[in-house]
């Protein structure tokens, strides 16, 4: 089973796969209103990050060298990867 977690970010729906994050930063570096590397060094989101911008979690998401976010709308369709 994988370790992730979700958030809800005005429509859209983030996933982290903890399991599959390798800590590059990418993701804190377009958004650090929404992740941050947490003390072993992969992803998680920044507590509260209610005023995220959705162009930049979607670009964000879209960064990760290995697919570990996954952004989704309300709808459920998967927008990134």
């Amino acid at each position: 089973m994988s370790d992730a977690t979700e958030k809800k970010v005005g429509d859209l729906t983030i996933r982290i796969d903890r399991d599959l994050c390798i800590g590059s930063g990418n993701c804190v570096k377009v958004e650090p209103h929404l992740f941050v590397l947490d003390d072993e060094g992969i992803a998680s989101f920044v507590p509260g990050s209610e005023k995220v911008d959705r162009y930049r979690a979607l670009e964000a998401c879209e960064v990760c060298p290995v697919e570990a976010l996954v952004a989704r709308n309300a709808s459920g369709e998967q927008l990134v990867p």
